[in-house]
């Protein structure tokens, strides 16, 4: 594997991230690519790795994970900071960048940025992460994504890091083989997350507590009278979703309709793949962002 360097980037408005990143840094095609929930920027390594001879490649850890700041209170935490970390990493590497690439929380910052910011990215790539209109129109009609969706709400209780935490991490792991072996999960891989969840999982969890988008509950139903306004779901950007079907917490009825929101979007729906596509086949994924990466060269 090339060689991944880590350094911290500051933010003109006062947010530290801790990145990881890969290839020339004088490279003429720019890479970001960003984590979800439970994850952290190590998990991009190996795809970055194999970019590495045509791209810069750039993975942050996203406010409120690993050692990258992670403001305390909920508002911080709201999709216009979190979309304003990105525009101004983007920014600070060299705007536009080539390529941004998106998997789960992630997702849900890249597909904001690239709807209210389109100017700074080329090519959108996207894995096991739903657009905000399809998660809003299967979360408010749809009983089998708001039952695949329940865990959400018991990630926003005051007691979930606490409760993820207890027995060496033993509720997070489990997250992490929920859909089948996770034969990826190997001792070194589970001593790199254990790491990361040991910084603190507090931030990461506030991303659920400051979203609108959870399953309605008998005390809480405000979600069904929810809109987004056009300018969050319509994103313009040619767009490609990489999805792995064993994914049993992000059902394939989200792929559904996408084209009316992303009208310059490709979906590969991947057999045998789980939400956790990125580890499982990193074959697929550094296919679909060399082929995005093509796209914006010729574009």
């Amino acid at each position: 594997m090339d060689a991944i360097d880590t350094f911290r980037l500051t933010l003109p408005h006062g947010i530290e991230l801790s990145c990881r990143g890969a290839g020339a840094r004088d490279a003429r095609q720019r890479v970001l690519l960003l984590h979800g929930f439970p994850e952290a920027a190590f998990v991009w390594d190996e795809v970055m790795a194999a970019l590495a001879p045509q791209a810069r490649c750039v993975a942050p850890n996203l406010r409120g994970y690993e050692h990258s700041s992670a403001p305390a209170g909920l508002e911080a935490y709201r999709a216009k900071h979190l979309v304003a970390d990105l525009a101004a990493l983007i920014e600070q590497l060299g705007a536009p960048i080539d390529v941004l690439v998106a998997h789960d929380w992630g997702g849900g910052v890249a597909w904001n940025l690239a709807a209210l910011k389109p100017q700074l990215l080329r090519q959108l790539v996207i894995l096991n992460s739903p657009h905000p209109g399809a998660f809003l129109r299967e979360l408010q009609h749809n009983p089998a994504q708001q039952a695949a969706s329940a865990y959400m709400n018991e990630l926003v209780r005051p007691e979930a890091a606490a409760r993820l935490a207890a027995n060496d991490f033993e509720p997070l792991f489990r997250t992490l083989s929920r859909f089948g072996p996770a034969a990826w999960l190997t001792p070194a891989m589970r001593q790199r997350y254990r790491e990361v969840w040991a910084c603190g999982l507090e931030g990461a969890l506030n991303y659920y507590r400051a979203s609108p988008l959870r399953p309605p509950t008998p005390e809480d139903r405000s979600l069904l009278a929810l809109q987004l306004p056009p300018s969050v779901v319509e994103v313009s950007v040619p767009t490609r979703v990489l999805w792995g079907l064993e994914d049993h917490a992000l059902l394939p009825a989200l792929l559904e309709g996408l084209a009316h929101w992303v009208p310059r979007v490709q979906v590969q729906q991947v057999a045998g793949a789980s939400h956790w596509i990125v580890h499982e086949r990193p074959d697929l994924v550094v296919a679909a962002i060399r082929a995005a990466l093509a796209d914006a060269a010729g574009g």
